[in-house]
């Protein structure tokens, strides 16, 4: 089941949220975990036994970091023993085909694929809960004696299939004491729709323009239109993915909880470094909280601080898919980041601020081109034809309908990617902002209703 689908809007929510706020406060917890449970099956109920045994699994081991006179090495290896547990489910239903393919690739044998559909979420919600662990481990926050509450942070349906990643620290308290309100509610619905309004208006339709081109053959691109192509897959990802967060961060509101941001403006920064600050922001404060500072950060020296910059990298790439191509996505961007740490900043600072910008889309777009295409060759092919090097002329005629067809959306997509003035609080309820989000949510279920084409792109990770 997704956010922006029939049944989840006019049937799901609904039917929760009547239960939620006529239910007694001291059950609303477990109610919630019933129905992420729910949620969760809907669509694979197989796999509500490898939640359920991450959590279990987390939950106990939480008990016995609690237990007074714990020494210092068992609780370390209590620590240890969850986070192979958790990466080894991870690992197995994730990047058991990868490693398959790649011994088979190099020593020439012939071993079976275990061919697994991948559990939607699990990239998530095993980091999510290996958060616990590691904080409870640390002092950050205290173990969690209720199975239900726990349950209820690890399978929270708003941000369970696709982030964004909650840091049990963060959350605890909302878990025992959180107050829901009607200006709350309200701020809640605001951030959904305009989420929907992202992924049902923005992202899908511009993702077809991606699909077109991307299905076409890179040999006989036109420059232009493979560089429409990429940007149309930069605004695809950007609208999905953020409009996936804005909806999560809704409903936790719409329930009493206020989760941290996932995205803000990245299209609009000025450097790479800048880029990954605002982008996806829950995964690089997991990264750099729970990697980058344990391998000591940048307390060692120059050498030790690139060798974990290069890490986090190369295992941010690696969380979003079992492939090579994410793999050196990761690694394309860390180089980026270690050449802009050392001296890269201080040069771009002595330039323009549009020639930062440039710069830093150029960038972007050339990394999303490692990120969409898995194959190798299709990657050399589709940036030969953006540089040119296949011969191709600049544009065609295909290259002026697409434009032609898509003007419109390009603009509202560019204006959407920009910071927009802050409303105040006197109209944040007013008649023309209820009227503005309404027609945003009947334009978006309007599109709902006879649409085809309605993927998100963050739940394959």
């Amino acid at each position: 089941m997704v956010f922006s689908s029939l049944l989840f809007l006019f049937l799901f929510l609904p039917i929760v949220l009547a239960l939620y706020y006529c239910s007694s406060r001291r059950i609303r917890n477990l109610l919630l975990f019933i129905v992420s449970l729910i949620f969760y099956a809907w669509g694979e109920p197989v796999y509500i036994v490898i939640m359920l045994v991450s959590t279990l699994t987390d939950y106990s081991f939480g008990l016995l970091l609690d237990r007074p006179n714990l020494t210092k090495v068992k609780r370390k290896g209590i620590v240890v023993f969850s986070i192979i547990v958790n990466l080894a489910l991870l690992s197995y239903f994730k990047y058991a085909d990868f490693l398959i393919q790649n011994v088979n690739a190099m020593l020439g044998t012939n071993i079976p694929l275990i061919e697994l559909a991948l559990p939607i979420g699990i990239s998530f919600y095993t980091f999510q809960s290996m958060s616990y662990i590691i904080d409870v481990y640390r002092g950050t926050a205290k173990a969690q004696r209720n199975w239900i509450d726990f349950g209820t942070y690890v399978a929270l349906f708003p941000q369970l299939v696709a982030g964004p990643i909650v840091q049990y620290n963060t959350i605890a308290e909302q878990l025992h004491k959180r107050s829901e309100s009607i200006k709350m509610f309200a701020e809640g619905v605001q951030r959904f729709t305009i989420g929907l309004a992202k992924k049902v208006l923005l992202a899908n339709n511009i993702g077809l323009l991606w699909d077109t081109i991307s299905n076409s053959n890179p040999d006989s691109m036109p420059v232009l239109t493979a560089w429409l192509g990429i940007i149309a897959f930069a605004f695809q990802i950007y609208f999905d993915f953020s409009g996936y967060s804005d909806m999560a961060i809704g409903l936790g509101l719409m329930f009493g909880f206020r989760f941290n941001e996932n995205f803000n403006k990245p299209y609009i920064a000025q450097s790479i470094t800048d880029f990954w600050r605002r982008w996806h922001i829950s995964l690089g404060s997991w990264f750099r909280e729970y990697v980058y500072i344990p391998l000591g950060g940048n307390r060692r020296g120059l050498i030790i601080q690139m060798r974990n910059i290069l890490i986090v990298w190369i295992l941010t790439g690696f969380w979003h898919g079992a492939s090579w191509n994410f793999i050196l996505w990761g690694l394309y961007f860390g180089v980026i980041l270690l050449i802009e740490k050392w001296w890269g900043l201080n040069l771009l600072l002595r330039l323009p601020r549009w020639v930062r910008h440039m710069y830093t889309l150029m960038l972007i777009l050339i990394g999303w081109v490692l990120f969409a295409f898995e194959q190798p060759s299709v990657i050399v092919r589709y940036l030969s034809a953006m540089v040119g090097f296949n011969g191709q002329l600049l544009w065609n005629n295909d290259t002026v309908y697409f434009l032609y067809t898509n003007a419109v959306l390009l603009i509202v997509l560019v204006i959407a990617s920009l910071p927009k003035k802050e409303a105040s609080k006197n109209n944040e309820l007013s008649l023309i902002h209820l009227v503005w989000y309404g027609f945003l949510f009947l334009l978006s279920v309007a599109y709902l209703v006879d649409a085809t084409f309605n993927p998100f792109l963050y739940f394959r990770f």
